[in-house]
Parts: structure tokens; sequence; C-alpha cells
């Protein structure tokens, strides 16, 4: 489903670095060597409770992954373990973080029950608000009104969240406005899928960015222009965080927090775009490279190294070419060709991790030291054994790019290992996916990535010179049309590599 397709279903209710030198001469001179720090190890998941890496005293590398102590097999220790260099976490200007004497109330016709000084289930301070649902698929919410006015210029919103089970969970909001939300923006930031990547698990605790160009209703007062543009942007006085069962069984939720954040607006007005290519295909080297190149703008290639050489896919030697005289960013998207097609999920916790680590060294081994991955098919679920896949990435890779495309990126990325993309951009007929106009009319990805100063990161697969036949296609032509819509915004274009760099 398109992010377009999504929004359309919500309901009423620094300094650069440099001076006197460009942005992209800047990361040039840091290059991947400002990436890399000794014996930096991934600290693991923005907002999960856990313990990385544990090892057994005699050293056989076997870690509790799980949060429960559990361990999850022998683990061979990374051979390149990640710089560590996450990116800054940002304070809050306001903060409610549910602890004793907040004025939040719960409501709606779909609240079963409600604790709002829950000791039990918490992590931060020692409580958090817990709801639990009538199973009915009517709104439930926790909500705030009256309060101080707040002003969210050059701000977005910070969610902490918990679902114990998401079995039932059909839909996640949130509600900003005034007058009783009579006016308000909302934002429908999460729509759980049955199958396929959720951004929101059961039993993890979850950081969610919102943005202003993530926003998707408006109602009463509250507007938005034909681009996407909100027609204000302070005084609100009203809060409200609404979810949706999916009429079929009770669920359980937790709001831990609830804050605003500084965006990156004053250093990117016009937002960053990062341009992904996933499974090393020939096609990116012969047919993207000449398109992207006359715009001068990079692109970052997740790779399968075990494809390296064979048909259609790419040899060293470009892998090398894009690189050094292009400026791109060689990342991961798997080692074993039958591990990426199978998708981690089917695999155990140490053929995962085995074929994170061997990725890795093969990068390394080639000259190429991006410490970014890509999930195969975007699947980051507990594998066969019972351990998160992303938690294993963390031991790897210093970020993991899905293609969840409910809302866009944000600098810095609330989940490092759950970036999100939006992905299946063609320019064919009824393939499916996002359309190009979809992509780049007004008010569409391109229009509020430029207007509210997100991170967009696409995720593109094979360029063709004809028409596509799939949504994993777009035609030369389609791209240079992304280009150029991209270059007549002035949105800036950097690889993953780049854009975490700036921001660690």
């Amino acid at each position: 489903m398109s992010r377009a397709r999504k929004r359309s279903a919500s309901t009423t209710a620094g300094r650069e670095p440099g001076a006197g030198i460009g942005r992209r001469s800047a990361l040039g001179l840091m290059g991947a060597g400002g990436l890399l720090t000794a014996g930096g190890a991934a600290a693991g998941v923005l907002g999960k409770d856990l313990v990385l890496p544990a090892a057994e005293p005699e050293g056989t590398g076997a870690l509790a992954l799980d949060g429960s102590g559990t361990a999850a097999g022998d683990l061979t220790v990374p051979t390149y373990a990640p710089s560590g260099r996450r990116p800054r976490h940002r304070r809050a200007t306001w903060s409610e973080q549910f602890q004793e004497g907040h004025e939040w109330r719960p409501g709606g016709a779909g609240t079963a029950s409600a604790e709002l000084s829950d000791t039990e289930v918490f992590t931060r301070g020692d409580r958090s608000c817990r709801v639990t649902t009538h199973g009915d698929g009517v709104q439930s919410f926790v909500r705030r009104t009256g309060m101080e006015p707040v002003d969210l210029k050059g701000r977005m919103i910070r969610l902490v969240l918990r679902v114990d089970d998401t079995a039932h969970l059909d839909r996640m909001e949130f509600y900003l406005g005034s007058r009783e939300l009579k006016d308000n923006f909302s934002w429908a930031f999460h729509h759980h899928a049955a199958k396929g990547a959720n951004y929101v698990q059961s039993g993890e605790w979850v950081t969610v960015h919102l943005q202003w160009a993530d926003v998707s209703g408006a109602a009463g007062r509250c507007a938005l222009s034909s681009r996407g543009v909100p027609s204000v942007r302070s005084g609100f006085t009203d809060m409200s965080f609404g979810v949706y069962d999916d009429g079929k069984g009770a669920m359980t939720y937790h709001l831990q927090a609830v804050e605003l954040v500084p965006d990156t607006t004053d250093v990117f007005p016009k937002g960053v775009v990062s341009i992904t290519f996933d499974d090393s295909h020939r096609s990116v080297h012969d047919l993207a490279r000449p398109v992207m190149d006359r715009y001068a703008m990079p692109g970052t290639l997740y790779n399968i190294a075990d494809a390296i050489g064979a048909e259609p896919f790419m040899t060293v030697g470009q892998m090398r070419s894009l690189q050094d005289s292009s400026g791109w960013e060689m990342a991961g998207h798997a080692y074993s060709l039958k591990a990426h097609d199978k998708s981690y999920p089917e695999l155990t916790a140490k053929e995962v991790d085995d074929d994170f680590r061997k990725l890795r060294e093969w990068l390394v081994s080639n000259g190429f030291t991006s410490e970014h991955f890509a999930y195969p098919h975007g699947a980051f679920r507990k594998t066969r054994d019972g351990v998160p896949v992303d938690l294993l990435a963390a031991r790897h890779f210093t970020t993991a790019r899905s293609i969840i495309s409910e809302t866009s990126e944000s600098f810095a990325p609330a989940m490092p290992y759950r970036l999100k993309a939006l992905t299946g951009v063609n320019d064919g007929s009824k393939l499916g996916g996002e359309t190009l106009s979809e992509l780049v009319d007004a008010g569409g990805p391109l229009d509020r990535c430029a207007l509210g100063g997100d991170w967009l990161i696409l995720c593109l697969h094979r360029i063709v010179e004809g028409a596509p036949a799939v949504s994993t296609e777009l035609s030369t032509k389609g791209l240079d049309r992304l280009m150029r819509e991209i270059d007549k915004r002035g949105i800036e274009v950097l690889t993953v590599q780049e854009a975490m760099g700036y921001y660690a």
C-alpha cells in the first residue's frame, strides 16, 4: 500500500561541519574513516530494553538477545563490530512522561479499562499509562486538553509506546489541536499488517517520530494546503493518542512519553533524499549511474555479496567504480543469495548472525566500509528460534533499513535499525507500489520532504530502458524525471552513510 493510500485512512478526532565549504564537501572530507572507531560495539536498538552484547566468560560469544537472559545459541563474535557512532539523542523541549500527577485521561468508547499510573510495565521513571480496549474496533484514547499553548515550529513529536500483543492491533493515530480538538491535525502513523514487516511489534517499547511532512489529516480551523503545508504550527492546547483494535479481540497498550524535540529544518530546510537500490543489479551501474551523474547525485547500493560477478548482477569492479568515481555508498543486503531469497525470519539466529558476519567481512575485504544494511524483503521479525532480527543486525551494522513507509524517516532516526523507506517506486501502469506521479505531484512525498525538512529514503531495484513490467522496475526516463523533480525543489541528496555521519 502506498503512503498516499495509508494517509487517506485517517479518521477525524546543529550547525554544518566545515565552515566555508559545502555540506557535501564537508561530508566527503569525513570519509568512511570518520565513521569508524576502534572496538566500538552497537548498544542495541533504541526503544528496547536489552543487554547487548554479553559474551560468556569462556568467550563463546553466546548472547542474551531476548531481554530475558535466555541464550540465543553460540554466536561468533563479530569480526567487524559497528563503530557505535549512533545518532545523537535529541533532548525534549517539552515532555510528558506519564509519571505521578500527570493530567492525561483515558476515554473513547473503545476503552474497557485503564491504569493511569501503572507501576508494573514501564521503561522510564517508575510508571507508565496502561489502557485495555473493548475489542470492538472503536477508538480508545489517552488525551489531555486545555494545556498551556505549545509551539511546534521547528519541532517534531516523539512518542514512546508499547503494545503487549499486536494480534488484534489495527492502527494508531495522534491528534494535535485546540478547542477540545475541534481544530486538529492528525497523524495516522501505524497501520498493522497481518503479513509483512510492522514497525510496532508485540511486547517492545517503540519510539516514533511524527513530523509535519507526515500529517495525514486536518479538521476545523486547521488546514493543509494542496502541497501539504499546515495552516498553523503553534498555539496548540490539546493532544490525543488514539488506538483501534481490529474488532476481533481486546488489546492492551502502554504510553510512556509524548514529547516535542527539535527537528532539523534549520540545517536542512528543504529536507534530504537518500536514493537507495537493493540487490546489486547491473542495471544500476549501466543505466541509473549515468542519469544520476548528470545531477551529481550519489546513491546507496545495498549488496548481496554472493551474487556479485554473476548475471544479472554487478562485478566488484563496477561497485568500486560507483564508490570511487561517483561517490556512491556500497552497503550490505545479505551475504548469501539463498539467505536473501529465503528471508532472515525463516532462518535460525545463528544462520542470520553468520550471514551478517560474512557480509561485513566481504564488504571490508573488498574496500567497502559502509556500516549500513537493508533487510532482505524488509523483514526484521524474529528468527525461527525466536530472536529479533534487528537485534542481530545491531551486532554488525550501525543502521538497518526496512521498507516501511507509514511515515518518513527523521533526523535522528527514532529507531535506527528500522529505518523507514518508500519502496516500489515505478512509472508503469497498474503495477502496484508507489507510482512516480504519486511521489512527485503536488502534495506528494517530495513536496512534503521539501516543505517539512524530513529525510525521505527511496528504495529502488532495477532500472530498465523501456516500460517497466513490475513494481520493482523504474525506467531511465522515469529516473531522470525523479532526479529533475528533486533538483527543482532544491532537496539535498545524501547517501545513508553521509546522512548518519552528519548526525552521529
